[in-house]
């Protein structure tokens, strides 16, 4: 006969039990995505060079390769999920996708509701110009002129950093580009995309990366509590770094190799 003791015991440990059986039944994500031959990936399709539409109404893009080598890591199939910055993060939430690959920063509010990889791309605003003009750092820009846009991040950090600087505002995007361009403007600060974009057009005045204003780089976003998928897109990404793949990636989609400090 069972002791009160003994009852109490085996109360507790059957209450436990069932307490851990959700846990025991819930799949690791990595065995899904095996056992399913498919890794979804949320992907832009209207922010180039990182994710668009090609001229054969096919996915291109820095994500779109970078998907691509993960699903490769994995030895599965790639199913690639079109989303925008609104809905990138609940299609992950909902269970639409298995990773978000799109431009992706990491802030404090998205930590809150994802894990982050290691940082798998580029993305800084900076000063870009011609070899020819040598700059190094804020202080070689007394002086230069330096094409920039009204109200952009690198304009108001590069209006504190650069006192000595003559600064020429401009309203858009394209705007600053093509005052770059026609050489109203020596140099030119913003985004690597911009920098991108100009390098697309094969201008006579290529512009390289003279310094970075603001670095944040993107990151593969996936939901928490997901050990094994984070340590094999970590993994991934390292050997890719090492192997040269992310910089081969950076020249195609960027015009640039990955910088140092990536």
């Amino acid at each position: 006969m069972l002791t009160t003791f003994s009852r109490a015991r085996r109360t507790a440990l059957v209450a436990l039990l069932l307490s851990l059986a959700p846990f025991a039944a819930r799949a690791d994500a990595l065995d899904t995505i095996a056992k399913n031959g498919t890794l979804r990936v949320a992907v832009p399709e209207d922010y180039p060079p990182f994710g668009s539409v090609g001229a054969d109404m096919k996915p291109q893009g820095y994500d779109v390769d970078m998907a691509a080598l993960l699903a490769k890591s994995m030895n599965v199939k790639l199913e690639l999920v079109p989303v925008n910055s609104a809905n990138r993060i609940p299609y992950l939430t909902t269970n639409k996708v298995d990773l978000v690959i799109s431009s992706l920063g990491k802030t404090p509010e998205r930590e809150k509701v994802l894990d982050f990889s290691t940082a798998y791309a580029p993305y800084f605003q900076g000063v870009f110009g011609p070899a020819d003009i040598k700059v190094s750092d804020p202080a070689d820009l007394t002086g230069k002129t330096v094409g920039a846009t009204r109200g952009a991040l690198e304009e108001i950090a590069l209006s504190q950093m650069a006192p000595n600087a003559t600064i020429k505002r401009f309203e858009d995007n394209n705007a600053t580009i093509s005052a770059f361009l026609s050489g109203q403007v020596q140099l030119i600060a913003a985004g690597n995309i911009v920098a991108a974009a100009i390098l697309a057009k094969n201008p006579p005045r290529r512009p390289e990366a003279k310094f970075i204003i603001k670095d944040s780089p993107c990151f593969v976003g996936m939901n928490k509590n997901e050990p094994r998928l984070l340590a094999k897109v970590d993994d991934t990404i390292a050997q890719a770094k090492k192997d040269g793949t992310l910089n081969t990636m950076s020249k195609k989609w960027f015009s640039q190799p990955l910088p140092a400090s990536l």
